[in-house]
């Protein structure tokens, strides 16, 4: 039903606007990407880049403004945008600017949603069928998978009647996010790290209360 927003997803939107206002990246940033830094020694040679309107890699031949740092850095959870954040929509964050710049990055940042529809009245819902709305707190360390597969564990342990079902899978989600404390903090059960970050969960049941036919 969603996706995240983040400089990888919206690379493309990203790179659109620092091509048509080259002023937003003062002469610190380039909105094209390489697949690593560009080196000094490295001018006049060709590597391989991609710009706003391209998917795939194409060669171009180095130029100085190729050595500015690129708009869109990084890979996976590590991607940033000018160097500084890791998401690419919000409300908030008019004050922020690039570290040591005066370039906002603010104008990055879009308020719009994405917004989509899921018509319950075009399928038939049992009593175990939820919609899980989470945080990133969730998401950064839960995959759609583990989610599904607690879903099917804690649900089963109840009563298709039973209200309280929902309450105790929303409780399972932020518990299993959160880890366990250990030697070396809080871990989930594969060793990682458990989540750092605000763990908001919701189930919303699609079915409601009923029983089996």
């Amino acid at each position: 039903m969603s996706r995240e927003f983040t400089p990888e997803t919206e690379r493309q939107r990203l790179q659109l606007l620092g091509f048509l206002k080259p002023e937003l990246l003062g002469s610190e940033f380039t909105h094209l990407e390489f697949p690593r830094r560009v080196l000094p020694k490295e001018l006049g040679q060709r590597m391989l880049y991609r710009d706003q309107n391209m998917t795939g890699w194409a060669y171009k031949k180095i130029e100085l403004e190729d050595l500015r740092f690129p708009l869109v850095c990084g890979e996976g959870k590590k991607a940033r945008v000018m160097a500084t954040i890791g998401v690419t929509r919000g409300l908030g964050d008019h004050n922020l600017k690039v570290c040591s710049s005066t370039l906002p990055i603010k104008p990055f940042l879009s308020c719009f949603p994405e917004v989509r529809v899921y018509d319950l009245t075009q399928y038939e819902h049992c009593p175990d069928d939820v919609l899980v709305l989470g945080t990133d707190g969730l998401w950064d360390v839960t995959t759609d998978c583990e989610v599904a597969a607690t879903v099917d564990r804690v649900l089963s342990a109840y009563e298709p009647n039973d209200h309280s079902r929902y309450t105790a899978l929303a409780q399972a989600l932020v518990l299993g996010a959160r880890g366990t404390p250990r030697d070396r903090g809080w871990r989930l059960p594969n060793n990682k790290l458990g989540s750092g970050d605000d763990i908001s969960v919701f189930v919303i049941p699609l079915g409601g209360p009923g029983s089996y036919s």
